[in-house]
């Protein structure tokens, strides 16, 4: 019998000074068992990051058709696309193609990823963002994730302050080239 995803909700107060929002979030976000919990962390964190009218994760990891997490705006356009992880380049043309913004969240080796992409022949590589997560930050969140977990994440010059119950975390939001 194959095991089902485990839900998890996320009550986030976000004030993200750097673009102007300043909301109150309830994120339920499905873990599959395939999936480490940074990966589930750095979904998480794109989300908010990348909060806006529209924004939704897609049906799930096996859909290789749809963004991992993605905006459409009225019409039903595609926005905006985000990958999280180390998506392949192939992946990367695709998104490119697909949505006027492409964003990447890498929560692994951001370096190896840029160099990966870099020199891969990717549909407006220049438009792409590649954001590199600190792994040590996110090994301290992994220490707090439950079922129903209650932050506070406040983002200032792409710097991340977070709060979770009595702990708190900081880190840098680096922005990587795609050369």
């Amino acid at each position: 019998m194959a095991l089902g995803a485990t839900m998890h909700v996320f009550t986030v107060d976000l004030a993200d000074a750097d673009r102007g929002v300043f909301e109150r979030l309830e994120i339920r976000a499905a873990m599959h068992p395939s999936e480490s919990a940074d990966y589930l962390w750095t979904r998480v964190l794109a989300y908010c990051l990348e909060y806006r009218e529209g924004i939704a994760f897609s049906k799930g990891l096996a859909d290789r058709d749809e963004p991992t997490l993605y905006a459409r705006d009225l019409t039903g356009a595609l926005t905006l696309w985000v990958e999280i992880g180390t998506p392949s380049p192939e992946r990367v043309h695709q998104a490119a193609k697909a949505a006027p913004e492409v964003i990447l969240y890498c929560h692994k080796d951001a370096e190896l990823l840029a160099s990966k992409l870099s020199g891969a022949g990717i549909h407006r590589a220049e438009d792409i963002v590649l954001y590199a997560l600190d792994r040590r930050f996110l090994q301290g969140l992994v220490q707090h994730l439950d079922r129903r977990v209650t932050l506070s994440l406040t983002v200032s010059e792409r710097h991340l302050y977070l709060g979770v119950g009595e702990a708190s975390f900081d880190s840098p939001l680096l922005r990587l080239p795609l050369r």
